[in-house]
């Protein structure tokens, strides 16, 4: 049988199949456009407007509390985040740990179905931009949004410490309290990109949002009860090895939620003094100087694996988001 020599005709893959140049084409005029919109928004007016009055109350509250120890404490400012007193129940930081998951929720839940209620999507995916850029720009809108929101907060409090005690913060708290503000928005990425999937999941935005406040809630109240039964029932603590056991398996199962996460990142940075996150041997303390300060590399080292951990949280939900948002059908 005579054995054909002549080279088989390639078959070249459809061309509308193909992408033409960047994929990241339009992400600055999604990302500027978004911003301005949140910006401006009423939503995100009320929720600035809310967290500055949290802000000046918890802060004038612990300004009261630390006028006392202005000459004693060398981390006074620190204090200023910390501190809380009454009538208010909670310091800055627990208010804001509080109220930043529901603005990135906010900011979040109707990215995408409300593009699709709205039969916007289709006239935007039109234009030359893909998903991704109108994915990723829509996602570093909001994240900015959050971030220029926290950065005042930072220096509003700031600002008011040095008018209020007369003390200028050392470079030390200067440097923690910028840290305490890249982990809180990596923190906020965590809900906005809970928030996004939602919104590409749910085509309706109610059901969106409820969707992501009953996953916030459920590891902000709940997680912490699971992961005590779930330990107990690995590890029973029947005796002080077992105990220890319980104890480290309840804190390795806690560390799942991104709340557990942000709160050891928060305490460390904000507290020098915290020289280990949980449970501490009497023969680790042996030569320890208890109470004395660590230094921010120390602290950073300290809490580097909870901060990593937030950023990948933060990077694995949003690739969720992206692959979900590609399956997807557009119609007109």
């Amino acid at each position: 049988m005579a054995v054909s020599t002549e080279t088989p005709p390639t078959v070249a893959p459809p061309v509308g199949r193909q992408r033409a140049g960047s994929p990241w084409t339009g992400l600055g005029a999604v990302a500027l456009k978004e911003l301005a919109d949140h910006l401006s928004s009423v939503r995100m007016q009320l929720l600035e407007g809310l967290m500055f009055l949290v802000a000046l109350g918890t802060v004038y509250s612990a300004i009261q509390n630390l006028r006392t120890t202005v000459a004693e404490d060398p981390f006074l400012f620190l204090k200023l985040f910390t501190v809380a007193q009454e009538p208010l129940p909670y310091s800055f930081v627990a208010f804001l740990g509080f109220l930043i998951p529901l603005t990135a929720i906010a900011l979040g839940f109707d990215a995408v179905n409300g593009e699709h209620n709205r039969r916007t999507l289709s006239r935007v995916l039109a234009q030359p931009i893909y998903r991704d850029a109108l994915l990723f720009g829509k996602f570093l809108a909001a994240l900015g949004t959050i971030a220029l929101v926290v950065l005042a907060l930072w220096l509003l409090v700031t600002g008011l410490g040095i008018f209020r005690l007369g003390v200028v913060p050392s470079g030390e708290e200067v440097a923690r309290g910028l840290l305490y503000v890249a982990a809180t928005v990596a923190y906020a990425g965590i809900w906005l990109a809970l928030a996004q999937l939602c919104s590409v999941t749910f085509r309706q935005p109610a059901t969106s949002a409820l969707a992501a406040i009953a996953v916030w809630l459920f590891f902000a109240i709940f997680w912490d009860i699971i992961a005590g039964i779930i330990a107990s029932v690995l590890r029973p603590p029947l005796d002080p090895l077992s105990e220890l056991a319980h104890a480290q398996w309840r804190l390795w199962l806690s560390r799942l939620s991104p709340n557990t996460l942000y709160a050891e990142v928060v305490v460390t940075l904000l507290n020098p003094e915290v020289r280990a996150l949980g449970p501490v041997l009497i023969t680790q303390l042996e030569r320890a100087l208890l109470g004395a300060p660590l230094p921010l590399g120390q602290s950073l080292l300290l809490s580097w694996p909870q901060f990593t951990g937030l950023i990948a949280a933060m990077v694995l939900i949003f690739a969720a988001t992206y692959v979900q948002f590609q399956r997807q059908e557009v119609r007109a």
